[in-house]
């Protein structure tokens, strides 16, 4: 006879996967992952089919993704009247989609009959399914369960080992050790249980620890200016304000200090127009460039302009004292539905209004090194580029710090723009990396190679910050060097185990 809890699997996983959400940035109530996914994890032993396993694992992630994810719902509330409608259709596909990352490993862990297979199999399943997010249909590697502990910068120190997918494995082994007691409530369950937890957050702890120790932040002699004017999102393509935006700018870069500054930063497309052909425009430039140095903006990039035909990419250019372009990188992992439309020409005619409204941008070459005289060289990174794990740079040729121009405005006062922040800060661990983060609106901040937020501008703050890069700007890392194998590796040992286990007694 089914048990009440069992007969209300539907609502206990769509609850847990609610619930987990608030273990994310930047709420962070941490301890809520050790109640969902043991009951997760109980509904699936609980589950007399694979089907039912897989629907309590997809009541699960639907709600932990389209909670997770309903910050991306401001960006179309801007423009209310022309896509207020397609609010609830984004909040449902989020949840319909992204569930599957989780329905999967559900289906695949029930499979292994007890309970150590079981809590193995899916911690291991589920951070597979992590990985494949991340490039399959060209990746949306979001809200990856080790940014959890982000609240700490002594917890997250492990990704430099694993990447952040460690992180995510490490978690669910301690949130889902209590299913290893109430499913079996003996003393000794008990015993085990709590010993996963206390080993995994002793290692977090002393490992973290250790390695901040060991690379104390220690300023250089180059100087780096942040500028953030958050300007709203309604304003930033305003054609009546596009010269007010730029002449902001321009103010804040000239603030007291100016002269003592090798690099001025701007945000994602603050250069608001076309730079290379709009000469009047580029020569203002010049009093944002201070005297020793260099100015680094976001703009648009319009390359073969013929017969008003032409393509356009999403670039950062670097300029010197001159007012010449010393530099260029085109951003390379385009924002699908955003920058560019999958399969746009074979849209049905109905849907092609609102998709003309979104641009049709080109892809750069990929990651590049920007070597500038006299300074270390240097990496660009647009916006959404930064939340792809061992994607961020070529290792094979590694720059000594990392740009990272976004704009965030289109979020608002949600969790989006806290989340794009700590998954800038694990990339800077996970490649042993300075990151330099400016937002034209959001959170611009300094970040060491350890994640460390070293110094930062607040959410939709105006103003800007002038810092010091660190003597040791980047170093090398058990993840930058072997990237995803350690994790996957790990993954084929738990999977290899949970099988031993499921047939111990056949």
């Amino acid at each position: 006879m089914k048990t009440k809890l069992q007969k209300h699997y539907r609502l206990l996983s769509f609850l847990s996967g609610w619930l987990a959400v608030a273990a994310l940035p930047p709420y962070y109530a941490f301890p809520v992952l050790f109640i969902s996914f043991s009951l997760l994890l109980w509904l699936i032993q609980n589950s007399a089919t694979k089907g039912m396993a897989f629907k309590s694992g997809y009541y699960f992630g639907f709600a932990f993704f389209a909670f997770g994810l309903i910050w991306i719902n401001n960006a179309l509330l801007l423009d209310a009247k022309a896509f207020g409608w397609l609010v609830p259709i984004v909040f449902l596909a989020s949840g319909f989609f992204f569930g599957l990352f989780i329905a999967i490993p559900a289906w695949l862990c029930w499979y292994a009959k007890k309970d150590w297979a079981r809590y193995l199999a899916f911690a291991a399943f589920f951070v597979i399914f992590e990985w494949l997010r991340s490039f399959f249909l060209t990746g949306f590697p979001w809200n990856l369960l080790g940014s959890t502990l982000a609240f700490s910068d002594i917890l997250i120190q492990a990704a430099s080992l694993g990447g952040t997918y460690f992180l995510s494995l490490l978690m669910l082994l301690a949130a889902g050790a209590p299913f290893l007691w109430f499913s079996n409530k003996s003393k000794r369950n008990l015993i085990i249980s709590t010993s996963v937890i206390a080993v995994i957050l002793i290692f977090l702890s002393g490992f973290g620890y250790f390695k901040v120790k060991a690379h104390p932040y220690q300023a250089s002699s180059t100087i780096v200016r942040l500028v953030q004017p958050a300007i709203p999102q309604n304003l930033k393509w305003n054609a009546a304000a596009l010269s007010d935006n730029l002449e902001q700018h321009i103010k804040l870069s000239q603030l007291p200090g100016f002269d003592n500054v090798d690099f001025v930063i701007w945000g994602e497309t603050a250069f608001p127009y076309a730079i290379e052909q709009d000469i009047y425009h580029r020569q203002m430039l010049q009093y944002a460039i201070p005297p020793q140095g260099y100015l680094i903006t976001g703009a648009l990039r319009y390359e073969d302009i013929q017969n008003e035909q032409y393509k356009v990419y999403n670039s950062l250019f670097i300029l010197d004292k001159s007012n010449k372009i010393v530099a260029i990188y085109d951003k390379f992992h385009l924002v699908p539905f955003g920058e560019y439309i999958p399969l746009r020409k074979y849209l049905p005619e109905w849907i092609k209004p609102i998709a003309n409204a979104i641009g049709s941008f080109e892809k750069g070459l990929g990651p590049e090194v920007i070597k500038i005289p006299e300074y270390p060289s240097l990496g660009g990174l647009i916006c959404y580029e930064v939340i792809f794990p061992h994607q961020i740079l070529d290792n094979n040729n590694r720059p000594q710090w990392m740009v990272n121009l976004t704009n965030d405005g289109w979020y608002g006062d949600s969790a989006g723009p806290y989340q794009h922040l700590v998954a800038a800060r694990l990339r800077a661990v996970e490649e042993g990396i300075t990151i330099a983060r400016v937002a034209g609106s959001g959170i611009s901040a300094l970040i060491s190679p350890l994640g460390i937020v070293l110094d930062q501008i607040g959410l939709h703050k105006n103003g800007i910050l002038d810092i010091a890069l660190p003597i040791e700007t980047e170093f090398s890392t058990t993840y930058s060097r072997l990237g995803n194998n350690v994790i996957l590796l790990l993954c084929a040992f738990l999977l290899a185990v949970a099988f031993v286990q499921k047939n111990a007694d056949n």
